[in-house]
């Protein structure tokens, strides 16, 4: 025993020892020093984490390129911060990565303070715990936005669906939450009925210690006065009906005139209903002594209308338009095609190249330069040029061809100057153009978070910005272009947009096609989006002589809208739906929700040259006066001739669009400006609202892209039909056709053997074949068309003919005689 214990102090000695001479030993200097750095790690994540989901699309491509220095990024915390977050949080954990940044830092703090380290594994087990529960969680609820859940999350989701399905997966997310609350939180089915217990008892004490009648007690239990289920409440508050004895309120007390405060302060006198005692019912008064005075209160009818409308909104709330297709989901970004890396790609020689060639053009012409900068778009870059004191404007301007020459490019376009900037502006088109891809604008901050009630995603700008305006605030959009310079597309870009913004319930098309091609892919969305005639088979008109009763159903639409406004009070729908979701408008009354509807119309020559002045005035009249009850106008058209885009039209169409055209004509007739000319095509445009004309690439979306879209909305429940339009009778609709027999001309049958004969029903041919004036031949068309041997009337086209030879004429008489 004695020599254990002589060897033992030994022992200690060398354990001393050992530690000093151990250079990992960890001292508390070692530990501050540590915990400093986790802090600072877990500050760091955090502006790494909140930057990635405000750039983190726009540094998607850099991620992959941490050695290229020339790659910029918009993290905060630069490449680095960009790397963390797209590995903890899109590859990782998605928005549960957040926790990390509470981890690191309870970490580190806990280092620095000296605390003892062991209550940190329970808070690491159930942070990461809740980590997991939340990226799945995430993942299931939101599938389309892989940055909530992360890619741990998305994919554990989908393991567990493989084999448990959606039910499941909920459970077991249910269950893991479960498990927190108990375990964590610390919540037990006793603490919550404690909970609601004790808060009624507060109630309850509340209650009683209420003062009635300026703090005096008065003789009444409020308990008495509760509410069973069986008791009525009226509206207006004359009748009580509480507890099997019933009280009247007199009226005149909510408007007394009081002449001093000592009269008011009484207590009310209560009697049974035997006796009929009114209970007068006071408001509460200032003590002091006041002259005599009236409180004037709001009319009686608007106070029950007020307060049924703020009943309804507070038993069922706001009207929701969206609950007949309230599962509806909007199309997925998915289902568009990335044609680009994202990025444009910038040639620092061609810009160099560029910028010594104009700079040399100019000093040919004694222009000196004082300052030169190039901003790179994805198909045009703008060269911004300040010149010497001296230089006259005009003089740079007259020198755009020799500027094209030297750079041996087309579409140079000169803008002396910007406004807003003080330079001058000279647009030269990039050897290898970017393309623009729908996916890239939708999927944009500028358009997801549009706050407009109509917007719509043109394309980029040459400074690489979304360009999105509000087609309510246009409020009509005028397209032109030559053949095959983007027109077409650029309407699929405006109704994507919409397609992916606005619910079913919120916009309508009427959809005009004479191509008969390009806009037939949104049958499929017919019974969700489009709206057309009751006795129209398809809601795409193709046929220009059902467009001019299309276009005045509209008008009468637009007629029926402001009678609503009128009845409602209101300037614009906006207001209206606003006013109507609020319930203060009563469906009985004709009042409903009003969608916009958005008129589209592909090739609008077409129709002129057709229909003509029977198109025009509606098309007039709607520009004129639709805006404010919802109803907008896209119109296109390949020729931008004066005779097609008359003053009457374009004076109300202050948005243009305009596509590359072969002369400066043309693009005056478009914009009132030059510029149109010298565009370089492939959905390189010029928009304008009245103000400055600005540049966009317009996006890209093909076919098969327009395709999947309306295949996933026509996939899903939709309305029983379109929505319907009212039917507009013509004046030509409006003709008596029952006539009699007997009041036929002379010449019906003789007119009828010519009709038939040429097979063209035409008041001019019987002129010209019966020597006959206007007036007789128009007469003998109405009882040809009441015969049924004639259609009705087309427009400025031939009516067609119901028999088509001889023979079936000769019996279609007999058959006449017989009868």
């Amino acid at each position: 025993m004695a020599k254990t214990t002589k060897t033992a102090p030994l022992d200690k000695k060398k354990d001393s020892k050992s530690e000093e001479n151990n250079p990992w030993r960890v001292t508390k200097q070692h530990k501050i020093v540590l915990g400093s750095l986790l802090v600072l790690f877990s500050i760091a994540l955090l502006f790494a984490f909140i930057s990635f989901y405000i750039y983190g699309q726009q540094d998607q491509s850099a991620v992959g390129e941490l050695t290229n220095r020339t790659e910029t990024v918009h993290n905060w915390l630069g490449k680095f911060g960009a790397f963390l977050a797209d590995l903890i949080v899109y590859k990782g954990f998605g928005l549960a990565a957040f926790i990390f940044v509470r981890l690191f830092f309870l970490t580190g703090m806990y280092m620095v303070l000296s605390i003892s380290l062991k209550k940190l594994k329970n808070i690491w087990f159930w942070d990461l715990f809740v980590i997991i529960i939340l990226s799945v969680l995430f993942g299931f609820f939101a599938t389309s936005i892989p940055e909530l859940g992360g890619t741990i999350g998305y994919e554990l989701n989908l393991f567990l669906q493989d084999y448990i399905g959606k039910t499941g997966t909920l459970l077991i997310l249910l269950f893991g939450l479960i498990i927190y609350v108990i375990f964590k939180i610390k919540i037990s089915p006793e603490k919550i009925q404690s909970f609601f217990d004790n808060t009624k008892k507060e109630i309850k004490a509340d209650l009683a210690t209420i003062p009635l009648n300026g703090g005096k007690s008065s003789g009444y239990n409020l308990e008495e006065f509760a509410v069973a289920e069986e008791e009525e409440e009226e509206l207006d508050g004359i009748h009580l009906k509480t507890n099997g004895s019933q009280f009247e309120i007199n009226k005149e007390a909510l408007k007394p005139t009081i002449s001093n405060s000592s009269d008011i302060n009484r207590d009310p006198i209560a009697k049974p209903l035997a006796m009929e005692v009114t209970p007068i019912v006071t408001p509460e008064i200032i003590s002091n002594p006041v002259d005599t005075f009236v409180i004037e209160t709001a009319p009686e009818e608007d106070i029950i209308e007020e307060n049924l409308a703020s009943r309804l909104v507070a038993d069922f709330g706001l009207f929701d338009p969206t609950l007949d297709l309230s599962n509806y989901k909007f199309p997925t970004i998915d289902l568009l095609k990335e044609y680009s890396t994202g990025g444009i790609t910038i040639n620092q020689e061609e810009l160099e190249e560029n910028k010594n060639r104009i700079v040399d053009t100019l000093r040919n012409y004694k222009i000196e330069i004082a300052q030169i900068k190039a901003t790179v778009g994805p198909s045009v870059t703008l060269y911004e040029i300040v010149p010497e004191a001296g230089i006259r404007i005009s003089k740079i301007k007259s020198l755009e061809d020799d500027i094209a020459l030297s750079l041996s490019a087309l579409g140079i376009r000169i803008i002396a100057p910007i406004p807003g900037k003080g330079t001058i502006g000279i647009e030269v088109p990039n050897k290898n153009p970017t393309m623009v891809s729908m996916k890239s604008v939708i999927g944009s901050a500028k358009f997801q978070e549009a706050e407009m009630e109509l917007p719509i995603a043109l394309g980029k700008t040459i400074s690489n910005e979304t360009f999105v305006v509000d087609l309510a605030k246009m409020p009509h959009l005028l397209m032109a272009g030559a053949t095959g310079q983007g027109k077409s597309v650029g309407l699929n870009a405006v109704l994507t947009s919409l397609l992916y913004k606005k619910h079913p319930a919120e916009v309508k098309f009427v959809l005009v096609d004479p191509k008969k091609v390009e806009l037939t892919l949104f049958n499929k969305i017919e019974r969700h989006y489009l709206a057309k005639l009751p006795d129209m088979d398809d809601a795409i008109i193709t046929d220009n002589a059902k467009v001019v009763n299309t276009l005045n159903s509209l008008c009468v639409e637009m007629d029926n809208r402001y009678s609503l406004l009128k009845d409602a009070m209101v300037r614009n729908i906006k207001e209206y739906n606003d006013k109507f979701k609020a319930r203060k408008l009563n469906p009985e009354n004709g009042h409903r929700f009003l969608p916009y509807i958005v008129l589209v119309v592909d090739e609008f020559a077409d129709l002129i040259m057709t229909a003509g002045k029977e198109v025009e005035v509606p098309i007039a009249r709607l520009a004129q006066l639709a805006r404010a009850i919802g109803i907008h106008l896209i119109i296109a058209t390949q020729r931008p001739s004066v005779n097609v885009i008359t003053g009457l039209i374009k004076a109300n169409f202050p948005a243009r669009i305009a596509f590359r055209v072969t002369s400066k004509i043309d693009s005056r007739t478009i914009l009132d400006t030059q510029g149109a000319d010298q565009l370089i095509g492939r959905g390189d445009m010029l928009y304008t609202n009245g103000n400055d004309v600005v540049r966009v690439q317009c996006a890209f979306i093909d076919t098969p892209e327009v395709e999947k879209i309306t295949e996933f909305i026509g996939s899903q429940k939709a309305y029983a039909t379109a929505y319907l339009l009212p039917e507009f009778v013509g004046e030509e609709s409006g003709i008596n056709l029952d006539m009699d027999i007997s009041d036929r001309d002379t010449l019906f049958r003789e007119a009828a053997e010519i009709i038939v004969n040429a097979q063209q029903g035409s008041a001019s041919l019987l002129q010209r074949k019966l020597k006959l004036g206007y007036n007789r031949a128009g007469r003998l068309i109405d009882q040809l068309e009441a015969a049924g041997i004639v259609g009705p009337f087309e427009g400025s086209k031939a009516r067609s003919v119901n028999i088509l030879d001889m023979s079936s004429l000769d019996q279609f008489f007999n058959n006449e005689q017989n009868n």
